[in-house]
């Protein structure tokens, strides 16, 4: 979902600096013809074209950037199978992974003692258990847990 947010933006962006290279363009025609004497053989004309150029081609780079941001990278969901894995745990191991589950798939293990009002040593042997089985992971972040539901 979030990959799907910032591709909009940078397409958003892109529009936008799409209209300021229309902008600048119109404007540095006009300065052109009201200060170029030569014509269509000016080498005024040429460099308006090389600039026009590189900064159409920035645009479509950045409007491929944020179609590629959009359509990919699609940030995987909490699975349907989570009653296979709840029936083979204990009644405080199911507790602890409904509430993981609740929070999509990832909680802070600060927030699960809250939540669960279990002590924060049972927390922790409960998660050490589930790791060990495969259902969670946990990674450091700063002075707490991140738990992650694998399934």
């Amino acid at each position: 979902m979030r990959n799907r947010v910032v591709g909009f933006i940078v397409i958003g962006i892109a529009v936008l600096i799409g209209f300021i290279i229309f902008t600048f363009n119109r404007a540095l025609t006009r300065i052109v013809n009201a200060a170029c004497e030569h014509g269509p053989d000016c080498p005024m004309w040429g460099t308006i074209d090389f600039q026009t150029n590189v900064s159409i081609g920035i645009m479509v780079f950045v409007v491929l950037l944020g179609l590629f941001l959009v359509f990919s990278g699609r940030e995987p969901e909490v699975k349907k199978d989570v009653k296979k894995v709840l029936s083979g745990l204990g009644r405080d191991e199911r507790v602890v992974v409904e509430k993981v589950v609740e929070a999509q798939g990832t909680i802070f293990q600060s927030d699960l003692v809250d939540k669960t009002q279990f002590s924060k040593v049972k927390v922790t042997r409960i998660l050490d258990k589930l790791e060990g089985q495969g259902v969670i992971e946990r990674k450091r972040r700063g002075m707490t847990n991140v738990v992650i539901l694998k399934h």
